[in-house]
């Protein structure tokens, strides 16, 4: 499977970064599961993540597609080493949509966790904050 377009693998300090832009839904969070669960399966060793949410223009999914993603999630990682899931927010609508896969990775080994300031979730992750800060020239389509 081709990596998609807004994902990057950090192959020196195993990070893999999603920065999404525009809007959110449901097909193309599945297209980034898929891929990083084909990631997890051929890796030997785990990997930590960052989702980068500043940049959406809106999030289409509703409460059941948000559980059942997060609840898929769990159970498909369960077995595997701990990684952390950093997820980067900027408004109060994107931080409670993370709230639900935070809350139902709990006690797994995915660690999952919600900032508002990026150099915190550098220092969680253990990685510079450049690398957070580090944020492609996207070229988006006029919305008409």
């Amino acid at each position: 499977m081709k990596i998609p377009s807004d994902l990057r693998f950090h192959s020196d300090i195993r990070l893999m970064v999603f920065r999404p832009y525009g809007i959110l839904d449901e097909k193309r969070i599945n297209t980034v599961v898929e891929f990083v669960e084909q990631e997890e399966a051929r890796m030997d060793k785990p990997f930590d993540r960052f989702t980068d949410l500043t940049q959406l223009d809106a999030i289409n999914l509703n409460f059941e597609s948000l559980f059942r993603i997060a609840l898929h999630r769990r159970l498909a990682y369960s077995g595997h080493p701990p990684a952390k899931s950093a997820f980067f927010v900027a408004n109060k609508a994107t931080a409670r949509i993370v709230k639900i896969p935070v809350l139902l990775t709990n006690h797994s080994p995915l660690h999952v966790k919600m900032f508002w300031d990026l150099a915190e979730a550098a220092k969680w992750l253990d990685v510079p904050k450049e690398v957070l800060e580090n944020r492609p020239n996207v070229k988006r389509q006029p919305r008409g």
